[in-house]
C-alpha cells in the first residue's frame, strides 16, 4: 500500500514539476478566462443597443479580438518551444499576408464599417462602382441589390451584387440615404417667348409645393441636425423655381428636395400636376419645342466623271 502511495506522489510530483504540464494547465486556464471577459464584454456592450444588427455586428467584433488574444496568449505561453520556429513562421506570414493582402484589407473594411458611420443595411449607396441597396454586412464582402444599370432610373435591376469591404478604402463611398435621407433633384421646363412668364412662375411654385411639401417639413428637421453634426451651411431646402432666356425658349429649373427612393415618382407627379396647370391657359402659356424650318432648298448639282479615254485626251491637249 505504502508502495502506491510513494508511487502517486512521485507521478504527481513530476507532472508539477514537468514545464510542459505546467504551461499547459496555465493555458486552458488562461484561454477560459478570455473566454468569459469576451462573453461579459458582449453582453455589457450590447446591453443598451436596441439595434439587432448593431448587436450581432458588435459580438462578431468582440469574438474575434478574444480569438486573437487566445493565439497570442498561447504563443507567450510556449514561446520558448518555437523559438526555433521563429523565422520560419516570420517568412510563412510575410507570404500568407501578401497572398491574403485583399482579404485582410476586406477584414479591416469590415471593421471599419463596424465602427465607422459609413453606412448600414437598408441604405442606398453607390461602392465599387456598384450602386444599390446594402442587404448584408459580411466580413468580407457587402451583399447590394443593385439599381440601374440597364434599367431606367433609381430602380432594382434584379441582380444582387457582392462587393469587397476593401472597397471603403479605395474609392469613395457614396451613401443616398444616411444622415439625410432626401435627395435634391430639378426638372427643366421650356416656355415659348410671348408666353406670360410670371404665371408659369407661378403655376411651377405651386406644383412643387403641392407634390413634395410632403418632404420639405421633415426635410428642413433633418437638416437642422445635419447643421449640428458638420460643419455645412444651413441650406434651403424649400422648393425654389429659377429661369434663364436662352436662344430658343424660356427656361424654368425647379429644384426640390424629394425621398431618395421616390425621385423618379416625384418627378412624374411634378411634370403631370404641371402640364395641367399649363393647359388651363392655352392663350397665355405653350410649352416650346425645337422646331427647323428649311427655308429654301439648295440648288441640286449634277456631277459627272469624265470617261477615261476622254480625261486623258483632256490632259493632253492641256
Amino acid at each position: 500500500m505504502n508502495d502506491i502511495v510513494k508511487e502517486s506522489e512521485f507521478v504527481v510530483g513530476s507532472w508539477v514539476n514537468d514545464p510542459t504540464i505546467v504551461k499547459f494547465i496555465v493555458m486552458i486556464a488562461g484561454l477560459l478566462a478570455i473566454r468569459f471577459i469576451a462573453s461579459f464584454i458582449q453582453k455589457a456592450a450590447t446591453r443598451n443597443i436596441e439595434n439587432p444588427q448593431r448587436v450581432h455586428t458588435l459580438r462578431r467584433l468582440i469574438a474575434i479580438i478574444g480569438y486573437i488574444l487566445a493565439f497570442i496568449f498561447v504563443t507567450t505561453v510556449f514561446k520558448d518551444r518555437l523559438g526555433g520556429l521563429t523565422v520560419a513562421f516570420g517568412v510563412a506570414g510575410a507570404g500568407i499576408a501578401f497572398a491574403l493582402q485583399e482579404v485582410i484589407a476586406s477584414i479591416a473594411g469590415w471593421v471599419a464599417l463596424s465602427l465607422g458611420n459609413f453606412y448600414k443595411i437598408g441604405d442606398r449607396i453607390k461602392l465599387g462602382g456598384i450602386k444599390g441597396d446594402v442587404i448584408e454586412i459580411g466580413i468580407l464582402r457587402t451583399t447590394l441589390m443593385e439599381l440601374g444599370d440597364w434599367v431606367q432610373g433609381d430602380l432594382y435591376n434584379g441582380r444582387i451584387v457582392r462587393v469587397a469591404n476593401s472597397f471603403v478604402f479605395k474609392e469613395p463611398v457614396y451613401n443616398y440615404s444616411g444622415d439625410f435621407p432626401f435627395l435634391w433633384d430639378e426638372i427643366v421646363v421650356p416656355i415659348k417667348y410671348g408666353s406670360d412668364w410670371e404665371l408659369a412662375e407661378q403655376l411651377l411654385q405651386e406644383s412643387c409645393d403641392e407634390v413634395v411639401g410632403e418632404f420639405t417639413e421633415r426635410a428642413q428637421d433633418q437638416w437642422k441636425e445635419m447643421v449640428k453634426t458638420y460643419q455645412i451651411e444651413d441650406a434651403i431646402v424649400t422648393p425654389m423655381v429659377t429661369m434663364v432666356a436662352n436662344d430658343n425658349w424660356i427656361e424654368f429649373t425647379a429644384r426640390y428636395v424629394t425621398d431618395y427612393k421616390r425621385r423618379r415618382s416625384t418627378k412624374t407627379l411634378l411634370f403631370k400636376s404641371i402640364l395641367r396647370k399649363i393647359d388651363q391657359h392655352p392663350d397665355k402659356l405653350g410649352l416650346a419645342s425645337a422646331t427647323f424650318h428649311l427655308v429654301e432648298t439648295p440648288p441640286i448639282i449634277n456631277f459627272r466623271m469624265l470617261e477615261p479615254d476622254k480625261a486623258a485626251k483632256s490632259r493632253d491637249s492641256n
